[in-house]
């Protein structure tokens, strides 16, 4: 006798289980890291507000008692509870200005030499010893400009540039030590050079390599190349990186401190002492004589705080005007 029997209930077939369970792997792993970055981006919003606060919460009393005045006024007098910045602000923006025009062409010169120019051999050698300009400590080269770069300045380079060009007040008569801030300027050189020469390179690297055959096949040389095609295509990202090099400058204290002379009155000579706001500030927040003058110190670093926020938004602005202008070219 035989029977009939329903039909079967299959179980889910077995393959479909780890594809489901991979699945949800993959979802948790991009909720995962889509966490892991948002808590990175605002842990370094979080750094930014706090650091701001406290630097503004410390320079409170100096800006109470001075105001917008402190920024202008050029005496700086601890004893007499005297306050300006308006020397300091002065020699942070001439030194960070003549480094960033003196690296920033030197850098990129290095950068096209080692993306297009060198062979590979001379190109592996030259780039790593570049870059190992920016490993070392900026209290070393402080010390080797007061020992070396400094007396060779004031003994042959500022000698010339005044016989050279003195009718110009910044090459006026040269100081007895060397120190000065034409010194320091080149000491921020060297230390925004591999900044500056390291993006450069690596965007220069990342010029598609057609663009580059496309216009030598039309007969541009390899001049017209780098003109008309590698730097129109990279102008955003290299003035971003001169940006960034012009902010190591302005934050640099130790090795300015050491070679700029500490003076405190505007001279519109380069050959002459000067000092920068990071620099008064290493020099002189250990021995803060009064409260007063640890705000002032405060209300220095509220100076620098804000010359990067501005500069930062400024290196933005550009980069993006330059480099909508060359997409649309």
């Amino acid at each position: 006798m035989s029977s009939t029997a329903g039909p079967a209930t299959l179980p889910a077939p077995r393959a479909n289980r780890p594809r489901s369970l991979r699945r949800q792997l993959d979802r948790l792993g991009d909720r995962t890291l889509y966490a892991v970055c948002l808590a990175a981006a605002l842990l370094a919003a979080i750094t930014i507000i706090a650091v701001a606060y406290e630097i503004i919460q410390g320079a409170q009393p100096a800006i109470s008692k001075f105001g917008i005045g402190f920024v202008t006024s050029t005496t700086w007098q601890p004893n007499f509870g005297v306050f300006g910045a308006g020397s300091l602000l002065f020699g942070t923006a001439v030194s960070s200005f003549f480094a960033l025009l003196l690296g920033a062409p030197i850098a990129i010169a290095i950068a096209l030499f080692l993306s297009m120019l060198a062979p590979t051999a001379v190109r592996g050698v030259i780039g790593p010893l570049v870059e190992m300009l920016a490993a070392i400590p900026s209290v070393i080269l402080g010390f080797w400009g007061v020992l070396i770069l400094a007396p060779f300045v004031h003994e042959h380079v500022e000698p010339f540039l005044h016989d050279t060009f003195g009718f110009i007040p910044l090459f006026g008569k040269p100081e007895t030590t060397g120190s000065s801030i034409f010194t320091a300027s080149l000491i921020l050189t060297i230390m925004i050079i591999p900044i500056i020469a390291s993006i450069s390179r690596d965007l220069f690297l990342a010029v598609p390599r057609d663009l580059q055959d496309g216009a030598s096949a039309l007969g541009a040389t390899r001049w017209e190349v780098i003109r008309g095609v590698v730097l129109p295509s990279t102008v955003s990202g290299v003035v971003a990186a001169s940006i960034l090099g012009l902010g190591r400058a302005l934050g640099e204290a130790i090795a300015v401190a050491q070679v700029i002379g500490a003076g405190s009155e505007l001279q519109a000579s380069l050959f002459k002492t000067g000092d920068t706001l990071a620099a008064r500030i290493a020099n002189q927040f250990p021995g803060a004589l009064t409260e007063l003058h640890k705000a002032a110190l405060f209300y220095c670093g509220v100076i620098l705080l804000v010359i990067g926020i501005f500069s930062n938004i400024a290196a933005h602005w550009i980069g993006r005007r330059f480099g909508v202008e060359s997409r649309r070219a």
